[in-house]
């Protein structure tokens, strides 16, 4: 198919990106590309050290299949030895453990049936850097070592960091970004999607594609999409996440959790719904935004019909307080009932609705615990609860169970 004109292609490639380096040869580039009906090679690259892919995953994903339907090249990079080496920068904790070439490759699949979700993978190139990685003599590494000088590896903000700080930086990390970049020669890359934290990187892949005599890549950089807390970056170690692969519902309920100030970032990265239509959205109830936004996701990784269920579902059992369909059961040892009576902070603690005594108090401190049909408040952690079977408890709305009595 013919190219979209360059403006337009433009306009679709700018939107939620934060920086293009270097912007000014961007419209070069798709002006060369759609004369002489050359795609551009779009490259992604991955590092399978953990297998789940969640929202924040997506957002440069979401602008390679952009690259695609403009009929662009979409060229995706499983970093099995990359993984096997770790990211210097050490936001993953994943990284910390040495990963083996067979959980590495148990990931990468897992993760490209996550992928195929966002991406054509029929219409991508899919390669393994182990494919030349694990080719290379020693000799072979110390001559892409040699085309990197210590001064330049020194410039990567998370390195200069550790320098002043005094941390210890291990030879093997140094590889890294050299491996990331030597990845762009090898499959000539035009374009490189990813987040701002990878400039380095980006910039570094430019000049080792000069030295080849390969035209030098662009890199196109997403902004950092911030977890469901609103504040730090989305992770599934730190509990923040919408994974695309979790139930419509489970979605569902994070969505409405989310605060508003993220609202119109989530809308403009994770959808494609136009700013004029955003802007009237948000002017509305910050609740039917985020249903409108939760649909718009759910839909992309599930279908229509399993989002309108999942906001139905919401606001049957949440929105409007009515009782879950799915209330789990817990039993309750006969030895901590006395004459039919628990604790109120011991019997949270025993249903598993709280981790510690001390986050039982502090929820009954906060008006959170309740228990009964009628959501009965617990005014007193001392306070002695009827234990009868069936007993609803509830911490907060997202947490409760049934109490059934005995070992």
């Amino acid at each position: 198919m013919p190219f979209p004109d360059v403006d337009e292609q433009l306009a679709i490639i700018r939107r939620g990106i934060e920086k293009i380096v270097p912007e000014e040869e961007l419209a070069a580039k798709l002006k060369h590309s759609r004369d002489t009906d050359t795609p551009l090679r779009v490259k992604y690259g991955i590092d399978p050290t953990a297998a789940d892919v969640h929202l924040g995953h997506t957002v440069p994903l979401r602008k390679m299949r952009q690259f695609q339907d403009l009929g662009h090249q979409a060229v995706i990079i499983i970093g099995n030895y990359t993984a096997m080496v770790g990211d210097p920068s050490g936001r993953d904790e994943a990284r910390k453990k040495r990963l083996t070439e067979a959980d590495v490759e148990a990931n990468a699949q897992y993760y490209l049936s996550q992928v195929g979700k966002v991406i054509d993978l029929e219409r991508a190139e899919v390669h393994r850097n182990g494919d030349w990685f694990g080719k290379m003599t020693f000799a072979d590494m110390l001559g892409l070592c040699g085309k990197v000088t210590v001064a330049q590896l020194l410039k990567r903000d998370d390195f200069d960091k550790r320098m002043k700080a005094e941390s210890a930086i291990y030879l093997h990390e140094c590889l890294y970004p050299v491996m990331q970049a030597w990845d762009s020669v090898v499959i000539k890359s035009d374009i490189e999607l990813g987040g701002t934290e990878q400039l380095y990187s980006f910039m570094l892949a430019r000049d080792l594609q000069r030295d080849a005599e390969l035209p030098q890549q662009i890199g196109v950089m997403s902004p950092i999409l911030v977890g469901t807390d609103g504040t730090r970056r989305m992770g599934k170690s730190l509990g923040n996440y919408i994974g695309i692969s979790e139930e419509p519902y489970e979605m569902m309920k994070k969505f409405m959790q989310l605060p508003d100030e993220v609202m119109r970032t989530y809308f403009e990265l994770l959808t494609d719904v136009p700013f004029e239509e955003i802007d009237a959205i948000l002017a509305g109830h910050p609740k039917e935004a985020k249903v409108i936004l939760a649909k718009s996701v759910i839909s992309e990784y599930h279908d229509a019909t399993a989002a309108d269920d999942a906001a139905s579902r919401w606001q049957r059992e949440i929105g409007e307080g009515t009782l879950p369909s799915d209330i789990p059961e817990v039993a309750i040892p006969t030895a901590e009932v006395t004459d039919g009576k628990v604790p109120a902070a011991r019997l949270l603690t025993l249903a598993g609705l709280v981790t510690s005594s001390s986050e039982a108090r502090r929820s009954i401190q906060q008006g959170g615990a309740k228990w009964g049909e009628e959501k009965t408040k617990i005014t007193a952690h001392d306070e002695p609860i009827d234990i009868s079977e069936g007993l609803l408890l509830w911490v907060g709305k997202k947490r409760f169970c049934r109490v059934q009595i005995g070992d």
